[in-house]
């Protein structure tokens, strides 16, 4: 049992520098999913930032948490987009045909989503330093930021190998993510929900994305999180698992 479960794991590695070496080939596409965040970041800060009433007196501190969903929904459509490629071009069936772990090419892609993600979200922390973001978090709640940032990505990898495995085509496969990057929007993102009408409040105060920033920005503003981060978490378990389920799945039925 042991030596299938590293026969298992040390399958996945492959899998992960077979993605991770497509990824550094072609770094325009860590370059393309920071592009259009640290484009909004610049914008609302330096444009938009004095007229929102966000209750601080760097926006960019407010800002940053949602900044860094977007650019996490941004980049899992990649992930959508080699997976479709793979199911397309047939490299699972060779991959099934070889003595490996039958789960481990759709593991790899799932491991570079995260590797790659988290790439993205640490060149966008770097901007946001230079534009003066400050934070006064201790060692632990920046483990527990990049946690929930890592669950997050985890549950959208996942509706992203439903979405690569069941696309017709190319555009398909990566359309899906549109949706999750406008979520930000209709949330405590950009500015506080007091603001918004009684319709699209209710929306903002019960869907995934405003928990998610609550808790992150009062962990790196090191305040109280209350509700907010098991309120997170159980979204991103939450969507994880359903995903996860569906999308193996998926998987198995096709690799059948």
């Amino acid at each position: 049992m042991e030596a299938a479960k590293r026969h298992g794991f040390s399958d996945m590695g492959v899998m992960l520098g077979r993605s991770m070496r497509h990824i550094f080939r072609s770094m325009d596409t860590i370059f393309t999913v920071c592009l259009t965040p640290v484009a909004m970041m610049l914008l609302f800060v330096y444009v938009f930032g004095g007229a929102i009433q966000a209750g601080t007196d760097h926006y960019v501190n407010y800002l940053l948490p949602g900044i860094l969903l977007i650019a996490i929904a941004s980049g899992i459509a990649y992930t959508a987009y080699r997976l479709f490629l793979d199911r397309q071009r047939g490299i699972f069936e060779r991959f099934h045909s070889m003595p490996i772990a039958r789960s481990a090419a759709l593991w790899g892609h799932v491991l570079t989503s995260l590797v790659s993600n988290a790439i993205s979200v640490a060149v966008i922390l770097l901007v946001a330093l230079l534009m003066g973001f400050r934070s006064s978090a201790g060692l632990l709640s920046w483990l527990a930021v990049a946690g929930i940032l890592a669950l997050f990505t985890l549950a959208l990898t996942w509706i992203a190998a439903i979405t690569g495995l069941t696309a017709k085509t190319v555009d398909g496969a990566s359309a899906f993510s549109y949706p999750l990057i406008f979520l930000p929007f209709i949330s405590s993102a950009f500015v506080p929900t007091e603001s918004m009408p009684a319709a699209v409040r209710a929306f903002a105060e019960n869907q995934p994305v405003t928990a998610i920033v609550e808790a992150i920005r009062a962990l790196l503003a090191e305040q109280p999180v209350g509700n907010e981060l098991w309120t997170a978490l159980a979204w991103c378990l939450g969507i994880l698992i359903v995903a996860y389920w569906v999308a193996m799945r998926l998987y198995n039925r096709k690799a059948a």
